[in-house]
C-alpha cells in the first residue's frame, strides 16, 4: 500500500527552482495537533508588514493531525527540500507551534534537518516530548506561556536554548499574539 503526502505552500507563484535566492532565509511554519497551515496566517500577515516577501513563507499542512513523529517528520523533511529548490536557499528557519516544536525537532534530530535548519522559534512547543536540549548548531528560541492549560511551560524549555515566558496568553492565543509576533520577529532576525 502506496501512501501519499499532501503538501500544501502558502506562497503564490512559486517556481519549480529559483531562478536567485529570495532575500531573507525563508520560514516555514509547522502546526500543532489538530492543526493546519492556516494556523500561521496572522503571523504571516505580521511577517510581511515587517519586510518579509510572500516568496520566503511557507506553510506546511502535516499529514498526521494527531503530530505522528515519524510521518510529519518525513514530511517536515520533503517540504523543506521543496521550499530550499524553490527559493535557493541551503537553509530555512522553522516557526513551529505546539507538537509542531516536537515534530520539528524530531526532523532536525533524526531526520537530516540539522544541516538544513538555521533557526527554530517555537510557540507554546511540546519540545521536551522529543529531547530536553536544544540541538547544536541551531538557534533556539522557545516562546512560551505560563498560562498555557494545553501544554505545560515545562515541557516548552529546551536547555540551550532562548527561553522566553509570556504571561496572559493561552495556547492558542500565542498564534495571534502582537507582543508574541514581535519576539517571532526578533528571534529570526538574530
Amino acid at each position: 500500500m502506496s501512501m501519499m503526502l499532501v503538501l500544501a505552500f502558502t506562497g503564490l507563484g512559486q517556481t519549480e527552482r529559483a531562478a536567485a535566492a529570495t532575500a531573507r532565509t525563508p520560514v516555514v511554519f509547522v502546526h500543532g495537533l489538530t492543526g493546519s497551515d492556516s494556523n500561521f496566517t496572522f503571523i504571516e500577515s505580521y511577517l510581511r508588514s515587517q519586510g518579509w516577501a510572500k516568496d520566503e513563507l511557507f506553510a506546511i499542512d502535516l499529514p498526521s493531525k494527531q503530530g505522528n513523529q515519524l510521518l510529519n517528520s518525513a514530511a517536515i523533511s520533503q517540504f523543506v527540500d521543496d521550499v530550499l529548490r524553490q527559493t535557493g536557499h541551503s537553509k530555512v528557519n522553522i516557526v513551529a507551534h505546539s507538537m509542531g516544536g516536537a515534530n520539528s525537532l524530531y526532523y532536525i534530530l533524526n531526520r537530516g534537518g540539522a544541516s538544513k535548519v538555521d533557526k527554530l522559534v517555537t510557540l507554546g512547543g511540546a519540545n521536551r516530548l522529543t529531547t530536553n536540549t536544544a540541538p547544536q548548531g541551531i538557534s533556539v528560541t522557545s516562546i512560551y506561556s505560563l498560562n498555557d492549560t494545553i501544554v505545560s511551560p515545562v515541557l516548552s524549555r529546551l536547555e540551550g536554548a532562548t527561553n522566553i515566558p509570556v504571561s496572559l496568553v493561552s495556547h492558542v492565543g500565542l498564534l495571534f499574539n502582537s507582543r508574541v509576533n514581535g519576539l517571532i520577529k526578533t528571534a529570526l532576525n538574530e
